[in-house]
């Protein structure tokens, strides 16, 4: 004869092993392979290109770090600068909305304060505390496609500053507060 006690271990038991199962099936599975974000990038002015894992798994990866920061210099001065991650962010999620495959031209990056005053005297649009000065921004160019389209993706992301200079057939992004000028 079957004991009380043992009947309530058994349903117990049995309640255990259910819930269990039900929760080992909520649990979302890992990834089989590694999450990357990669950069891909040609810059105009030194003809240096850069195809780089800069983040696996959430973690941003030090020497990629350095890399990006040598690779985003000031090309006047070759004055290297920390780049803030979130704009390699900025530029991968770009991609990523616009569906581009390959790379992506770099004409500015980090601006020495010498190198914004130089430009400042030869443009109005230049500003005297540029995001380039604080490695938070970069003027960009994706072969093929159009300024317009660029800077709508970009903005559709709604992640710091977007500027629009169809003349000079770029695009500015930058990791400040949101906001969007240009024509």
């Amino acid at each position: 004869m079957t004991s009380r006690r043992s009947v309530l271990a058994g349903l117990g038991a049995a309640a255990l092993a259910s819930w269990i199962g039900s929760a080992a099936q909520a649990q979302p599975r890992m990834p089989s392979a590694l999450v990357q974000r990669r950069l891909n990038l040609r810059h105009l002015h030194t003809g240096e290109t850069i195809d780089i894992v800069y983040n696996r798994n959430g973690r941003y990866l030090p020497d990629a770090q350095v890399a990006l920061n040598r690779f985003l210099r000031d090309h006047r001065d070759n004055t290297v600068h920390r780049i803030d991650a979130r704009l390699f962010d900025f530029l991968h999620d770009l991609n990523a909305e616009l569906g581009i495959t390959g790379r992506v031209d770099i004409i500015c990056g980090y601006r020495s304060p010498k190198s914004n005053e130089y430009l400042r005297a030869k443009s109005s649009g230049v500003a005297r505390r540029s995001l380039h000065l604080e490695g938070m921004a970069v003027d960009i160019r994706v072969p093929g496609m159009r300024v317009a389209t660029v800077a709508e993706a970009a903005l559709d992301i709604r992640r710091g500053g977007v500027g629009k200079y169809t003349r000079s057939n770029f695009v500015h992004i930058d990791t400040g507060r949101f906001r969007t000028w240009g024509a």
